[in-house]
Formats: structure tokens, sequence, C-alpha cells
């Protein structure tokens, strides 16, 4: 799972959207609005983002994590990744290949 932020929702949707038509992710959510607080160049400051959450593997991260900062133009937002430990394996082969019918919808 990969996350950023985004301080508005259409910007959100960009990059959402982009992502995961480009195949970088199966799938992602956007999560908000939320209220942060950071320090940001020594200073404290707090806002209101968008936290985007996209479902991938470790193989599309170099990727995904290429097309959010060209998204972003050169903005310094965060972008982190955590493995997923366990899932489903028809939800894990999904996310291998997002273009594969799952086996359980198969007639």
């Amino acid at each position: 799972m990969v996350f950023t932020a985004a301080g508005d929702e259409e910007t959100a949707k960009s990059l959402l959207h982009s992502a995961v038509q480009a195949r970088l992710a199966g799938s992602g959510q956007i999560i908000g609005p939320i209220h942060s607080a950071y320090w940001h160049l020594g200073e404290y400051g707090t806002g209101t983002e968008f936290k985007i959450q996209f479902m991938t593997t470790s193989d599309r991260y170099d990727e995904l994590e290429a097309h959010l900062i060209k998204a972003r133009a050169g903005e310094n937002w965060e972008i982190t990744a955590v493995q997923i430990a366990r899932g489903s394996a028809a939800y894990l082969a999904w996310l291998t290949d997002p273009s594969a019918v799952p086996e359980s919808s198969q007639a």
C-alpha cells in the first residue's frame, strides 16, 4: 500500500485516477478531508488534506513514486509505503494483474 496526500480533493482525484489508469496501482481510495498538524521548513502548521491510498505491488512502487513526484511538480509531499503482510489469495493475485477476472467471479 502506498500513501500520499493532497491539499484539495481535485488534486487527490487527479493523482488517484492517473495512477490507476496508468496501471501503476490496481485500485485506490481517497480519505478525507482530514485535519493535519505538521512541521514544514522549521515552522509548525495545520491544514486540511486528502489522504490517497494506492493498492499496488512492490514491483510497481518505483514507477508509482516517479509518477506521483512528476504529477506534483517538485512539491515535497509525503510518499510512503507499507507491505501487505497477508491477504486473500484471489485479492493478491488480482493486485499482480488487475485486468484478470477473479476466480470466484468466473462462471
